[in-house]
């Protein structure tokens, strides 16, 4: 088995699905015990990875939106 990518040097894409292909292996309970520790752990980390990830992205559309005098561009964004 290849070691698993550095999650850290992930996109958003490429952890998330990641995680997909993990939330499967899991749900359908054909793993052993200790995989399935393991594949929660990493799953757990790259869940984290995936929400810093989308905070930035937050944040920079948000500076985006405010502009640089801190007053509003354009319509605020909805997210959610």
């Amino acid at each position: 088995m290849s070691e698993p990518a550095d999650i850290a040097a992930m996109s958003f894409e490429q952890a998330l699905a990641e995680l997909e292909q993990i939330v499967a292996r899991l749900e359908s309970g054909q793993a052993p015990l200790e995989d399935s520790i393991r594949m929660y752990e990493r799953g757990a980390a790259l869940k984290a990875h995936c929400e810093t990830r989308l905070e930035a992205a937050r944040l920079r559309v948000e500076k985006i939106v405010m502009g640089a005098g801190g007053a509003p561009n354009a319509e605020p964004a909805e997210f959610g």
